[in-house]
């Protein structure tokens, strides 16, 4: 836990320097290098499949706040909420030989993992949850990747400051068996605040990472002709692609 911590702490320190920082060739390449020996520390300490720590549900929270974006400002999310969310597709596309469109039902009937983990983010605030969805390996693996497939961008139905909210990982954190793609909270259905109706959920990484009111998982070789091509809506404003902790 100590080892996390530290983790979080440079995480957090190097990120808020990533605007000024950025703005020069020295600092651009200063901040890759921090970047690159973060994600090889990481590793280093621990194993590629090591678990982020789990939780009693004596543990839980009271409350899971919500960050970032709260709601979709849209007339579509607005109707799909008042529905339940009875006709919201999650598409898999991409480098892969089976695209896939799932409902919600579909969702609910593939095999569940349920998690008590803390969630981390980068502002220095944290909170456990209870998170329940099925394992993004077990979709990945029903779609079937393609050899050249090397990351899955997740695709998100909100906005921040007119642009798309996305995401990225590789493969070795797309098949942590504790990456699930969540559609409840704490034995409810996933609040609008958290993400509603699907939030990824990557435990070992910071929380901006985990994106919310999730659309699409696509398969690509590159992340670079997507976004700013740095991986994510906040990796391109200067934040690190990998945030483990």
């Amino acid at each position: 836990m100590r080892r996390r911590n530290v983790l979080i702490g440079m995480g957090a320190a190097i990120t808020a320097g990533c605007s000024r920082i950025a703005d020069s060739t020295p600092g651009a390449k200063a901040l890759a290098a921090a970047e690159d020996w973060h994600r090889k520390a990481q590793r280093l300490f621990a194993a590629r499949t090591a678990l982020a720590p789990e939780y009693d549900r004596s543990a839980i929270s009271p409350s899971f706040r919500g960050n970032g974006s709260l709601t979709v400002d849209s007339d579509a999310y607005r109707m799909a909420l008042a529905q339940g969310f009875a006709d919201w597709r999650l598409e898999v596309r991409g480098l892969v030989r089976h695209p896939l469109s799932l409902s919600m039902d579909n969702i609910r009937r593939l095999p569940q993992r349920t998690q008590v983990t803390r969630h981390d983010c980068v502002e220095g605030w944290s909170a456990i949850g209870e998170w329940t969805g099925p394992q993004l390996g077990t979709i990945l693996e029903g779609a079937e990747l393609l050899p050249e497939a090397k990351y899955i961008v997740f695709r998100c139905a909100d906005r921040l400051r007119g642009a798309p909210y996305y995401e990225s990982v590789d493969l070795i954190d797309a098949y942590h068996p504790q990456t699930i793609i969540a559609h409840r909270l704490n034995g409810e259905p996933l609040p609008e605040r958290n993400g509603a109706p699907l939030r990824v959920r990557i435990e070992r990484q910071l929380g901006y990472k985990h994106a919310k009111y999730l659309t699409t998982i696509e398969a690509v070789a590159s992340l670079e002709d997507i976004g700013r091509g740095e991986g994510g809506y906040w990796e391109d404003r200067g934040y690190q692609w990998y945030a483990g902790v």
